[in-house]
């Protein structure tokens, strides 16, 4: 998780003095479809596949690996 969305989730869960947890899965049912967040390994495994023969074929491709928050 970014610093600025760890904020967001801190600032939501003092603003509306529940707990963190809560507010974390408040904000990702209203952003992010997948309902969680994409992880460092996620992220390894794109780029070895990236660098894989199988992806010999990807040309000029912008990836975005965010669960879906990018497409809402």
């Amino acid at each position: 998780m970014t610093p600025l969305v760890q904020k967001q989730i801190d600032d939501r869960s003092a603003r509306e003095g529940i707990p963190v947890s809560q507010a974390e899965k408040e904000l990702l049912g209203e952003k992010q479809p997948s309902l969680q967040f994409t992880t460092p390994e996620q992220l390894g495994e794109l780029a070895v596949f990236l660098c894989s023969d199988a992806a010999s074929n990807v040309k000029g491709q912008a990836w975005a690996m965010d669960g879906g928050w990018t497409a809402q």
